[in-house]
């Protein structure tokens, strides 16, 4: 039979370039020739990547193939899977996808399986070996067909059960020794049903399970199409997701801001403390697996960096922060649906029985955003507004991937849905029509009708303005009720978010309450009693209620009149009274106060310390410089550096690039030349291929070897030329020469059409070509 290299040679330029296209990893880096492209296809890591791609049935094709005795034909394969309930029209094609992946070659009548499949996937059809291979006393009861009948009968219901379960595949099953004489499994180890392999595993033999499945055929029931799903319909679905998204948004915020006010420690190991982790939840108001996946994801999105003060937000926060809402809700969505780990992690237990901590090394899993985008291309392949059930999204990725999706570090659907849900990317359950845009947002542009590869004019959605779409128009102004509750009707404008932040503090999404706290703050930071009032009034829809004025006023009276300074600190004060009353104040007495005058107290604490003890018993005190002037700034937020985020891309980091049409196209001709140059050069004579010093390669082949290129060239004829290339290894061309002067001999290579230039000092022999 042909070898793959042969197969391969024999395809056209179009069924190598799909062959690329659907195998990328063949080509990285580009193999030198079809041998070696041949060896890469048959490797066993090259044939897993193929094999994960395949869906159920066309895995099920495969074992069809590999089950069959050799000769294997195309009409024997039609037959076996026909026989277990599957159409030659479904499974053409699936047999064709194997063949255009090289995972199975040769020509209809006999066709073959690299080798590499089997030892990927050992078990064919889920079968396991002949008993022949197991045991003697085995293989004697599976050449007596009637016995093997009588047997089965007669086993014991329980050890039937475990049989049945064995059938449909893997065939192996694990025991726990020792076993009791009454246990099912003993019985069928004693009547050589099944067969024990090493101390805890059994294996069932072929023919035992042949035997079971004589109903549903030899390969069992197969699969030929994705499961049926009928999920409900979700008619506000994008409302409800809109929602989400508001809400996420602002939980993001509270979060980080939280970590503004007070950074949290990096462990030793790396990752964000469970301690940590509880108060920021406790402080932004969400539960501990939202503060996790938030924490992932602002990271993953570049708003949350770590230096040596701990996790903080970056300077991109800032920016991020006074952005439309639906650009912010954007840069979470598309960082956690390319971002390569897992927040469900967070919490359980690791290999060594440690708890897992956010933003730590083993949250890592580089197939999550595959995972995550197979799960979200479900959602999408549905009608819209359609709602499925977990576990019939699970059932669908069970029969599109079934080797990834049941691999032990695969991210459960269950996992990937909640997170959407929670990021707004579902709403009831169906996916959001903005989540659909992000989706095609995140493939690009590109024109697949281009060969060469450009973007076209396509128009690219933007999932960010469709869901702009379907918020609340922000708003600029507030409803002040007499309660001094602050009641925001939308999303406030940036602006008017940063200002309310600043003088009222937040109950809720939509309400503030302006306290006498706020007030001090908004005035500290260089704000006047007039500036308050101002402020109000022009964001109120409605009269600034009374009491709001009152507060204010009251509030700014005291604002100021106590002054700190450097004595350690000093504080002084107009009212003779206050000094006094702060003088006797019992909870001051850290500070240890000494009154140098009726209206200065002096202490040798710092002045920082000074304004944080007063202010937190109730004092408004104002810092002054040595002139005496009131020194009002805004707290300097902190900041971590700035991390570069990697590009979004739908797939996971392992994933290979997708090639363009013009890059398969060069790929396959830099490929075709190769295999040209290397036949031709195992083609060439015994005298050409000699290595120099080995042969003739002394002063007079080399005079030889340029009379012969001289007639070669009068004569316009064939001929092999022998050199040493610059890294001083022979090899050997079939060229044509077309000019030699100068030291050099300028020839053309009409395989790869190619000229070629040649130090005349370098060849070590030529000899004129019998034939092409």
């Amino acid at each position: 039979m042909a070898t793959l290299t042969d197969h391969l040679r024999g395809l056209s330029d179009e069924r190598l370039a799909a062959l690329v296209r659907l195998r990328p990893d063949l080509v990285v880096p580009v193999p030198g020739d079809l041998t070696a492209l041949a060896v890469r296809a048959q490797s066993r890591l090259s044939v897993a990547r193929a094999l994960d791609s395949l869906d159920r049935f066309t895995l099920e094709v495969l074992d069809a193939v590999r089950f069959l005795p050799a000769p294997v034909s195309v009409e024997a394969v039609l037959a076996i899977a026909s026989q277990c309930g599957a159409e030659p029209a479904v499974t053409r094609p699936a047999l064709a996808a194997l063949c255009d992946r090289a995972l199975v070659y040769g020509p209809d009548h006999d066709l073959a399986v690299v080798p590499a499949v089997t030892e990927v996937s050992p078990y064919p059809a889920g079968l396991g070996r002949p008993a022949a291979d197991l045991d003697p006393s085995a293989a004697a009861l599976a050449a007596d067909p009637a016995g093997l009948r009588r047997t089965l009968l007669s086993a014991p219901q329980p050890a039937r059960a475990a049989l049945d379960r064995l059938t449909d595949g893997p065939p192996l099953g694990v025991i726990v020794p020792p076993l009791a004489a009454d246990s099912p499994i003993r019985w069928l180890l004693d009547h050589h049903l099944l067969v024990q392999i090493n101390d805890d595993t059994v294996e069932l033999p072929r023919e035992v399970a042949l035997l079971l499945r004589r109903d549903a055929g030899p390969l069992g029931r197969l699969h030929p199409v994705p499961p049926v799903v009928s999920p409900r319909r979700a008619s506000g679905a994008d409302r409800a997701g809109a929602g989400q998204a508001l809400e996420v948004v602002r939980w993001a915020e509270a979060v980080l801001e939280a970590l503004s006010a007070e950074p949290a420690a990096v462990l030793r190991a790396g990752g964000f403390g469970v301690r940590d982790l509880k108060r920021v939840a406790r402080v932004a108001g969400v539960s501990e697996a939202d503060a996790a996946l938030l924490l992932e994801v602002a990271y993953a999105a570049g708003l949350l960096g770590d230096d040596d003060a701990g996790f903080l937000p970056t300077a991109a926060y800032d920016g991020w922060q006074v952005s439309p809402l639906a650009q912010r809700w954007r840069t979470l969505a598309a960082a956690w649906l390319t971002m390569p780990r897992s927040a469900a992690l967070v919490g359980q237990r690791d290999d060594r029985d440690r708890p897992i901590a956010a933003l730590s090394a083993e949250a890592e899993r580089l197939g999550a955003p595959a995972g995550r985008r197979a799960v979200l291309d479900v959602l999408a392949g549905l009608p819209k507004n359609a709602a499925p059930k977990v576990d019939d999204v699970a059932e669908i990725l069970a029969w599109q991937a079934p080797r990834r999706t049941t691999r032990s570090r695969a991210v459960p659907a269950e996992t990937v849905l909640a997170e959407a849900a929670t990021l707004g990317l579902t709403g009831l359950g169906a996916l959001t029509g903005y989540a659909r845009a992000l989706l095609r947002e995140l493939d690009g542009p590109l024109d697949s009708d281009d060969p060469l590869g450009v973007r076209g004019d396509r128009p690219v959605p933007d999932a960010a303005a469709a869901l702009a779409a379907l918020l609340p128009a922000p708003v600029d102004t507030v409803v002040l009720q007499g309660d001094l509750s602050v009641i925001v009707p939308g999303p406030a404008e940036p602006t008017l978010a940063a200002e309310l932040a600043l003088v009222a503090d937040a109950e809720s999404a939509s309400m503030l309450r302006v306290t006498p706290a706020s007030v001090r703050r908004a005035l500290d930071t260089g704000y006047s009693a007039s500036d308050l009032h101002t402020l109000f009034k022009r964001r109120s829809s409605t009269a600034v209620p009374q009491a709001l004025t009152y507060l204010i006023d009251d509030v700014a009276r005291k604002h100021g009149g106590l002054r700190a300074g450097t004595a350690g600190a000093y504080l002084r004060s107009e009212d003779e009274a206050l000094v006094t009353e702060v003088h006797a104040d019992k909870r001051l007495a850290t500070l240890g106060f000494r009154r140098l005058a009726s209206t200065v107290l002096v202490t040798p604490a710092a002045p920082g310390r000074l304004l944080d003890v007063l202010r937190a018993a109730g004092y408004a005190p104002v810092r002054e410089d040595a002139t005496g002037a009131a020194v009002l700034s805004r707290p300097r937020s902190r900041r971590a550096p700035g991390r570069p985020v990697p590009p979004a891309r739908r797939d996971d980091p392992l994933a290979m690039p997708e090639l363009r049409p013009a890059q398969l196209a060069g790929v396959v001709e830099q490929i075709r030349r190769g295999d040209a140059a290397a036949r031709a050069l195992r083609r060439a004579p015994e005298s050409v291929r000699t290595a120099p010093g080995t042969g003739a390669a002394g002063n007079g082949a080399h005079a030889t070897a340029m009379q012969v290129l001289q007639q070669a060239l009068r004569d316009r004829s064939l001929v092999w030329v022998g050199y040493v290339d610059a890294h001083g290894s022979p090899t050997s061309r079939l060229v044509r020469p077309v000019s030699m002067a100068a030291g050099y001999l300028r020839a053309e290579d009409e395989r790869t059409e190619t000229l070629h230039t040649l130090a005349l000092y370098r060849i070590t022999a030529a000899e004129l070509a019998t034939s092409t």
